[in-house]
């Protein structure tokens, strides 16, 4: 009997034109937001999506890729979060840049573990410390007006208990502009949010603390790395991201040690 071979939709454009003719997300190990944002991001990157493009409505995206309005929406989140789109209240979700291309890949659907949160938050700590010192001496006023907008915007989703990984990410990826090395930026924006601990993770459950106690605490934290920027004190600025981050580590690791007793 003949095998009739199934056309490989993975490289079909999703276009306004003509949403239907996206690929159908496949339900593997990689979550179906993350699929989402894959399959636009090389929409992006290969010019089928370009610069100033109007994204498809959310409820076109749900059709052409059977995913539910929560996939879309996280998609689009991880996305404006690496700075590739920004949706404007009203009118729609607009291409704002292709990503750069790079042989650098930590795959962000893979950090799905505390394990895997821990080595990221490694990670951040020998990136961002000296981002933050960076910063400290380079900023500029707008730069450090678009760090007070991105921590006043997390403060309020923190005070509202509302979703605040979107803001707090935008934040450390302020810092990491001001510092004006461009591969600083390229490494915050292709991790994406999947860098921020409750992203993967409940850190306060983890940390058996009050999740506003948790928020509020890293807000503070978040104010004494600002403060330092402001004062243009590297050194200072240095020190409250490695604080931040150690702390965050920490409360992790111990989190993390307690689970592997408990099976052991």
């Amino acid at each position: 009997m003949m095998r009739i071979q199934q056309p490989n939709l993975s490289r079909q454009m999703f276009t306004m034109e003509n949403p239907n003719a996206a690929p159908r997300l496949p339900r593997k190990r990689r979550s179906l937001a993350q699929e989402l944002v894959t399959v636009l991001s090389e929409q992006i990157r290969d010019g089928h999506l370009k610069r100033g493009d109007k994204l498809p409505t959310e409820s076109a995206i749900m059709d052409a890729h059977g995913v539910s309005r929560t996939v879309v929406r996280e998609a689009i989140s991880r996305l404006q979060a690496a700075g590739q789109v920004e949706t404007r209240h009203g009118i729609g979700t607009f291409v704002l840049d292709t990503p750069s291309p790079s042989g650098f890949r930590i795959d962000p659907a893979t950090v799905v573990t505390l394990r895997d949160v821990l080595a990221i938050l490694e990670l951040r700590i020998s990136l961002e410390v000296e981002s933050a010192g960076l910063a400290a001496q380079r900023r500029s006023a707008e730069q450090l007006a678009l760090m007070r907008a991105a921590l006043d915007a997390l403060n309020e989703s923190v005070s509202h208990a509302s979703d605040a990984v979107a803001s707090d990410f935008q934040f450390h990826l302020q810092i990491a502009l001001a510092t004006g090395n461009r591969y600083f930026t390229d490494i915050m924006t292709h991790l994406g949010t999947s860098i921020i601990p409750r992203t993967r993770l409940n850190s306060a459950r983890l940390a058996h603390d009050d999740q506003q106690h948790y928020m509020n605490r890293l807000s503070r934290e978040h104010e004494e790395i600002y403060d330092a920027i402001a004062r243009q004190d590297s050194d200072a600025a240095r020190a409250a991201m490695r604080l931040h981050l150690t702390n965050s580590r920490e409360r992790l690791r111990h989190a993390h040690e307690e689970a592997e007793a408990q099976r052991g």
